[in-house]
């Protein structure tokens, strides 16, 4: 492990965030000196604090210790066509078992309440439909998965949504 490479990933994506060392610290119950430490290469974070380090700088473990560096070891891969047909079929399951139907109804009303949107507008609306994609694509990054940024720059027609996934995925090593 090169704690200078380390180090210097862990102010990369803290500055990232807008965060301070301070913020930093009290996010994670360490004082702002320990996170300077880390960023300097003198000393590592303490293995206990690792996982909620990453949760605040949305990245993994790994991407950390390894200093920005790509870990290879993703989940699975996934496309911008996989994941809007996702989307799709839950408009599909609406016109086949019907709008008030009750599956549909608790389905529809999960990830509206769960998400506080409607997602039947995107059934209608490209712009949020490309959203939900854009939403169903960083959730799996999170979760692991790798998706090609071609793919991205390709199938997405918002410039908007596709900054934001490219973004995520340089954040997780994919470039």
């Amino acid at each position: 492990m090169d704690m200078q490479k380390i180090g210097t990933q862990i102010a990369l994506l803290r500055k990232d965030k807008g965060l301070t060392q301070a913020d930093l610290g009290q996010r994670l119950g360490v004082t702002f000196q320990a996170v300077s430490k880390w960023e300097r290469g003198e000393t590592l974070p303490d293995i206990a604090i690792l996982a909620d380090l990453a949760e605040v700088l949305e990245t993994t473990i790994d991407f950390i210790l390894k200093g920005g560096e790509k870990a290879m070891n993703y989940r699975g891969k996934i496309t911008v066509s996989n994941m809007a047909d996702g989307i799709r079929s839950l408009e599909n399951m609406g016109k086949l078992l019907g709008k008030e139907n009750i599956i549909y109804r608790h389905a529809i009303r999960g990830i509206d309440e769960g998400m506080n949107t409607d997602i039947e507008e995107a059934f209608v609306n490209d712009f949020i439909f490309e959203c939900f994609v854009a939403e169903a694509i960083i959730q799996n990054l999170k979760a692991g998965a790798y998706i090609d940024p071609t793919d991205v720059n390709i199938n997405f027609k918002h410039e908007h949504f596709r900054n934001i996934v490219l973004d995520y995925c340089s954040r997780y090593g994919i470039r």
